[in-house]
């Protein structure tokens, strides 16, 4: 008999304005819109007859449920985020909200923005606060050397900036 896999640790509940603007009409779009066209064709696919051969009906089903799991898991979130909406009192130091300007041993140059989980995106430069390299950068300050553990490794970056806008 297998052990169920640990539990996930609790993911952190700040979040930029931005982001809780988005989650927010994400949840809105969901409901208002998203839902109501959904149940209206799975309304129109039952009165065809036949719902266990119906793939409209089967799929409007399939549908709806996922789109109900979604606003259930956004409702419960925007109930427990904090929005963090002002740069800490000491701005020379890597908080929630940061722009960082890092250089890694071999002189490539990368900016990262420190942001919720619900709004990291790597293709942007948004990680989240919960990622290794931002616990790592976590209270440093310009001219401050950081080791991150990567899948690949040890990495040695210096940061470069640090700006909260």
């Amino acid at each position: 008999m297998r052990k169920p896999p640990p539990p996930k640790p609790k993911a952190s509940p700040y979040i930029t304005p931005e982001g809780q603007k988005h989650l927010s009409s994400e949840l809105s779009h969901l409901w208002k819109v998203k839902r109501p066209q959904v149940t209206q064709a799975v309304a129109e696919a039952a009165a065809m007859g036949d719902r266990s051969e119906n793939a409209d009906y089967i799929y409007g089903k399939k549908q709806l449920r996922q789109i109900d799991s979604r606003i259930r898991f956004l409702s419960r979130r925007l109930s427990e985020i904090v929005v963090v909406d002002r740069p800490p009192a000491d701005a020379s130091s890597i908080f929630f909200g940061a722009r960082v300007e890092l250089q890694d041993s071999e002189g490539n140059v990368f900016n990262y923005r420190i942001v919720g989980p619900d709004e990291s995106d790597a293709g942007t430069g948004c990680i989240s606060i919960d990622s290794p390299m931002a616990k790592a950068l976590l209270r440093k300050s310009e001219g401050d050397e950081i080791e991150v553990s990567r899948p690949n490794g040890t990495s040695l970056f210096v940061v470069l900036s640090v700006a909260y806008r």
